[in-house]
């Protein structure tokens, strides 16, 4: 479905520094890391909200990086994102309704049938025909996000890009928007790109992970077999701060606290990029150029000395 291959983009620093991976038909990629860490910036260049500064982007086993506004009309269609604040993704001066039939009415779905996809869509993401004439202030955020779920669904996309779509809501909400798009994905035949940095819930839903540090992909590995056999320090002390209900394993297990700070993205550790936090870093993780290197079982790790 999407191949990304040395994707680089740049604010003045790197943001996204040479990062590849593939996601299949059907499944859902999740993209996990810190804040800053380049995952939303990935998700968007992706979709050429951002244009690529190098790499390559293809979908559906076309070329997509260098197309123009207008040529990336028709791929538009077959790729939306949901966006990770309810509050800002819509407009406030349009209703529901209205901001649901904008994609229809840019891609040019016939007329007659754009009210009753509407109300179709509002059904399917758990909301009722009633609400289309609501402005965004009037629902919850949950709700909000739900309008921004028809919205994305509206054209019939085959890919879906998530940017963290449960982390600016309430923690009753989250699962409720996650089991409904695992159900939307089985009903609509959809592949998702999952960017969070919630390391459970991305495990709930992705069949595939990739951790992200500093704008580079540091692991990359099935969702089960990454989070029983992690090999990268960083995805080590990310996994070691998740939450077990258990308290009694709560207590048994070693807490990894990392030193130091995240390195300023405009002067970015030489070598491997994570060696002045690592808890194993060793002299030559300065000097050695560091890659993803497949460690058996299609897990893939960005160290050498694992």
């Amino acid at each position: 479905m999407l191949e990304v291959v040395n994707l680089k983009k740049y604010f003045d620093v790197p943001a996204v520094n040479d990062v590849s991976f593939v996601i299949h038909k059907g499944e859902t990629h999740g993209l996990v890391g810190e804040s800053g860490c380049g995952k939303t910036t990935t998700g968007r260049t992706i979709i050429k909200l951002y244009e690529p500064d190098a790499g390559k982007i293809i979908f559906a086993d076309q070329d997509i990086t260098h197309l123009t506004p207008e040529e990336m009309l028709p791929f538009r269609k077959r790729m939306q994102m949901i966006f990770q604040d309810p509050y800002s993704s819509l407009n406030p001066r349009m209703t529901a309704g209205d901001i649901i039939k904008e994609p229809m009415i840019i891609h040019k779905f016939p007329k007659d049938e754009i009210d009753d996809r509407v109300n179709n869509l509002l059904k399917l993401v758990g909301l009722n025909s009633e609400q289309a004439g609501r402005y965004p202030h009037e629902f919850s955020g949950g709700q909000r996000q739900r309008i921004g779920i028809a919205r994305a669904l509206a054209v019939e996309p085959e890919l879906i890009i998530c940017d963290e779509p449960i982390s600016a809501l309430d923690v009753s909400i989250q699962a409720q928007i996650v089991n409904m798009l695992e159900d939307l994905q089985h009903e609509l035949g959809l592949t998702y790109l999952f960017i969070a940095h919630d390391l459970s819930m991305v495990r709930h839903i992705s069949s595939r992970i990739a951790v992200m540090y500093l704008g580079k992909i540091v692991e990359l590995a099935k969702s089960d077999e990454l989070y029983s056999r992690p090999l990268h320090p960083y995805t080590v002390s990310l996994l070691s701060s998740v939450p077990i209900p258990d308290p009694d394993k709560s207590t048994q297990r070693k807490l990894i606290t990392l030193k130091g700070e995240i390195p300023n993205a405009s002067n970015i550790p030489s070598g491997c990029n994570f060696h002045t936090r690592c808890p194993k870093a060793k002299p030559e993780c300065a000097k050695v150029d560091v890659s993803l290197q497949d460690k058996g079982n299609n897990h893939f790790c960005a160290c050498p000395f694992v």
